[in-house]
């Protein structure tokens, strides 16, 4: 098979454009600056042309302002999910002991030990690529992933000492699946968007489990769909967990965050100040 002919530049941005990539001149300059030769640049062009996730092609995703690696199967983190995180840093102090689970890329707890490096990280993943994804990414800031099912892999020891216990669970209903961006639909694996009928059964689990994990006044945080968060809190209620409802409009990000009985003890009530990404 002959190599590809190279692309110069400009015609990047207009093979891009013609494959219907809205940003294409901003994906064609992060392209051309990945690319190790010009053949590479080719090869990645046709790859996000032929509908690859942009992330898939560059080997990172950018989150909290990190380049966070990922690769092809593993979920790719979503700005909106920059406000979970940003609510989780602000209910961190030195030394938490912080819990991500589901972790996939391992972008959440990445950029909790970016805001706060003296957090004790861990992190679960049941899929074995995402694994192998988060531990390139936190392996070398201090976190522990552990392979398996939401809290089934963690430490015993860590029972009831969680400060802050951090979930991006899978929350698209399934019937709704069919309407997601083709990328997401074609690309990501089905595990990590699949909520069940309703978009809550993962988020059930994770709150019928939270209670034995937690330290008093521990926090859990999760993200959801405006039109789940009602529903989600009270789930969150009937596990122990009083719960409150915040969002953002301008990354139509919305978040849940259930708190431990014992509010008195919670890095919060401790004066944690949200952190500036």
């Amino acid at each position: 098979m002959p190599d590809p002919v190279p692309l110069a530049p400009p015609e990047v941005v207009v093979r891009l454009r013609a494959a219907g990539c809205v940003f294409a001149e901003d994906e064609a300059a992060l392209l051309i600056a990945a690319a190790p030769t010009p053949g590479d640049l080719t090869l990645m062009v046709e790859r996000r042309a032929g509908g690859e996730p942009l992330e898939y092609v560059l080997g990172w995703a950018e989150f909290c302002g990190l380049r966070v690696a990922v690769e092809p199967a593993v979920f790719v983190p979503r700005h909106r999910t920059e406000f979970l995180a940003s609510q989780a840093a602000a209910r961190t102090r030195p030394g938490s002991v912080v819990v991500d689970l589901c972790c996939g890329s391992g972008a959440v707890g990445a950029a909790l030990v970016a805001a706060s490096p003296t957090v004790q990280l861990h992190a679960t993943e049941i899929d074995a690529t995402a694994v192998r994804c988060a531990r390139r990414n936190l392996a070398g800031i201090g976190g522990q992933v552990h392979a398996g099912d939401l809290y089934d892999p963690l430490p015993p020891g860590l029972r009831g000492r969680v400060d802050v216990l951090v979930a991006n669970v899978p929350y698209v209903p399934t019937e709704e699946i069919a309407l997601l961006p083709r990328e997401a639909r074609l690309y990501e694996p089905r595990r990590a968007l699949d909520g069940g009928a309703d978009g809550l059964d993962v988020l059930r689990r994770v709150a019928a489990g939270a209670p034995g994990w937690l330290a008093p006044g521990g926090c859990l945080l999760v993200e959801t769909s405006e039109a789940q968060a009602p529903r989600a809190a009270e789930i969150l209620a009937a596990s122990g967990l009083p719960a409150e409802v915040t969002s953002l409009d301008e990354l139509d990000a919305t978040v849940v965050i259930g708190t431990m009985p014992g509010a008195g003890d919670s890095p919060r009530a401790r004066g944690a100040a949200a952190p500036r990404y």
